[in-house]
């Protein structure tokens, strides 16, 4: 079980969503391996250890859920491709907070790459294909879902059928236009940059702010505006709202929670990015507003 952190009115939980390995030269782009290799281990064939943390919000009326790891469809090729290394345990993490799939309010998606919505959709015992969250809510940019129904010979390697069929033909989905609060405190802004309808959340409560800016800012060693990963699709808008989001995080002296980072769940940064505080997989951390 992963632990948590307060502040405010919120608790956030990170739940396992399933490990991998990607290429460390996709990951850090343009930048040299012997630059980045300084702050992040790779292995002899260049992989880098990779989480998806599907980060549990917990308000005192409502579940939020943002994210949802790599789910339980991959065949056993695409295990071998993205090198899992430990399988989607999200439904098993809710379990032990006492947590049904049917208590989940919202699913904030902020795109729609497999590794993060692969749990969108459950494969049940039977072989049938089912919301994972039946009740809830699913969150998604209107841009982004239009590419995902139209990929682009790029995102099709990303995009698949198996994540969003059911969503698709459900009532669940809630299709934003820009940004919008989905609850008190909790704000999805649309970003672009490694989407086009790419976006990111922005939790207050009390006088503590919280900034997921997933894959604008993948793990605590990416704080460099400029080191974006290969698979951005807009690398210059990456590049500026990364600039942007960070900056204002800082001066609200916000925390940076991280969904691929399996070193750091959650940390705060100064402005030339030395990490000042840091919530790791420990014991609960209380934060006092």
């Amino acid at each position: 079980m992963k632990k948590s952190l307060k502040f405010g009115d919120f608790e956030l939980v990170w739940l396992d969503g399933g490990r991998f390995e990607l290429d460390g030269g996709a990951m850090f782009g343009v930048v040299p391996k012997v630059l980045w290799s300084k702050k992040y281990p790779s292995s002899a064939d260049n992989t880098i250890p990779m989480a998806a943390w599907p980060l549990l919000v917990k308000t005192r009326d409502s579940l939020i859920l943002i994210e949802t790891g790599l789910g339980n469809k991959l065949t056993d090729k695409q295990k071998q491709i993205f090198r899992v290394k430990e399988q989607w345990n999200l439904i098993a993490d809710l379990r032990l907070l006492g947590i049904k799939r049917d208590d989940i309010d919202y699913v904030i998606l902020t795109h729609y790459d497999f590794d993060h919505a692969g749990g969108v959709v459950t494969k049940e015992d039977t072989g049938a294909l089912t919301l994972t969250f039946p009740r809830a809510k699913h969150i998604i940019q209107r841009k982004e879902w239009d590419d995902v129904l139209n990929p682009n010979k790029r995102s099709l390697n990303t995009f698949w059928p198996i994540n969003y069929e059911v969503l698709k033909k459900s009532k669940n989905l809630e299709l934003v236009d820009g940004d919008m609060e989905v609850r008190k405190g909790i704000r999805v802004i649309l970003t672009g940059g490694h989407n086009r309808g790419f976006q990111i959340v922005r939790l207050a409560s009390g006088n503590t702010r919280a900034l997921h800016m997933v894959d604008l800012l993948p793990t605590h060693a990416h704080f460099n505006p400029l080191w974006i990963m290969a698979y951005d699709n807009f690398p210059l808008e990456s590049i500026a709202k990364k600039e942007e989001w960070e900056k204002r995080g800082i001066e609200e002296g916000a925390w940076f929670t991280f969904y691929h980072d399996p070193f750091v769940l959650a940390c705060k940064f100064d402005q030339k990015g030395n990490i000042l505080e840091k919530h790791v997989d420990t014991d609960i951390t209380e934060i006092v507003p």
